[in-house]
């Protein structure tokens, strides 16, 4: 069994301007390194298409936020570059993932492992897996800076990074990937 932390990880998150399929506003990467919540490096991004109002009420970002933002094209390597070499984390991963993609359309996407589906699997008697309530039921916003609010990229992908580790705290890659172990019956495979 491969110890967790033996992998480099980046968690992300993206706010989008409520339209289908969603444009990028706002992106945050946290990385993890050596089991560590390193940094946010966070983008605020002016879309193709204005911010819709219901979006906008969610996440707090207004059109006029994002009149003097960089369009996507000039981040572009910025955000390559934080999320190179590293297995992706997300909260409900295929939004995420599917923004990140249509944006880097030429990315390679790396292995992801979703919180979502890891707190399902590894947290069963959680009455919701809603990332607010999970961040509530382990008091993963203390000590983050005032000035970060739930729905806004950095502030997700922070509480999504404590998540992370909390959930892969004594546990092996095998087990976040939830491959049981050789011989299917020692206590780890009971949690698939």
């Amino acid at each position: 069994m491969t110890d967790w932390t033996r992998l480099r990880y980046v968690v992300v998150d993206v706010e989008g301007n409520g339209r289908q399929p969603p444009d990028l506003v706002e992106l945050a990467a946290v990385p993890i390194v050596n089991g560590k919540i390193g940094e946010p490096q966070s983008w605020l991004v002016r879309p193709e298409s204005p911010i819709k109002h219901f979006a906008s009420r969610i996440h707090g970002i207004s059109n006029r936020d994002v009149a003097d933002a960089p369009s996507f094209g000039v981040i572009r390597h910025d955000v390559a570059a934080a999320l190179s070499d590293a297995v992706l984390v997300a909260h409900n991963a295929h939004v995420d993932v599917g923004v990140v993609q249509r944006k880097l359309d030429d990315w390679h996407v790396p292995e992801v492992l979703d919180t979502l589906k890891l707190a399902r699997r590894l947290l069963p008697d959680e009455k919701s897996y809603k990332l607010g309530s999970l961040v509530e039921a382990f008091k993963l916003a203390e000590d983050l800076p005032e000035d970060l609010q739930p729905h806004r990229a950095t502030y997700d992908a922070l509480v999504t990074a404590r998540l992370f580790v909390l959930l892969a705290a004594h546990r092996s890659i095998e087990d976040l990937r939830g491959q049981a172990p050789e011989g299917g019956n020692d206590e780890a495979s009971t949690l698939f």
